[in-house]
């Protein structure tokens, strides 16, 4: 099994620390040659969504990953990359895959001390704990064949983890704990 992780910009290298670990093989997404080995899976990384998806644009990686994800690569999308993947996106006009039937809020928990760590309740898991860094949540879900299983996990009430098909969302940073569960669900809907 190989996973590629979008490496243009923010938090990927901790998600590589993670499939190490895992000892799943990987490949980082840098440029749009890349795209052309095969994997099994993606993850978008935290970090600045509206860089990310600028250089995605930049790179001619936008459109090909967007088709890989429609086609259902399954896909771990954490923080800035829950907003890349989001059909909606509330305090933003701008829209990037689209594919994930959410609307998010951007910086929902304020700016970088707004920062904090919890450990919630996460479906199919048990509680895990859930660092946020300048983090999104999602503001609904958009009720396209999507009901409350979905919802993976909520933090004082906001829905801040969902599954849609082969997509999962996450508005923390999973990769930034100890905790393996999240990867190890991810890397069970790639094999």
């Amino acid at each position: 099994m190989k996973i590629a992780v979008l490496a243009v910009q923010g938090a990927f290298a901790e998600h590589i620390d993670k499939l190490k670990k895992l000892g799943a093989d990987f490949v980082e997404l840098r440029q749009a040659a890349d795209l052309d080995q095969d994997f099994d899976g993606l993850i978008l990384p935290g970090g600045e969504s509206t860089v990310q998806g600028k250089l995605l644009r930049e790179l001619s990686m936008f459109a090909p990953i967007q088709e890989k994800i429609k086609r259902g690569l399954p896909v771990l999308a954490t923080c800035a990359g829950l907003i890349l993947l989001a059909q909606e996106i509330s305090n933003d006009s701008n829209v990037y895959f689209g594919t994930l039937p959410v609307r998010v809020q951007r910086n929902a928990y304020g700016r970088q001390l707004g920062s904090f760590h919890t450990e919630q309740e996460f479906v199919g898991i048990g509680r895990v704990p859930m660092t946020f860094i300048r983090a999104p949540y999602i503001e609904s879900v958009i009720p396209v064949r999507f009901d409350e299983h979905h919802v993976l996990a909520r933090v004082d009430g906001r829905i801040v983890a969902v599954r849609f098909g082969n997509q999962i969302g996450v508005a923390f940073h999973p990769e930034l704990d100890e905790d393996d569960r999240i990867h190890e669900m991810f890397l069970g809907m790639c094999g």
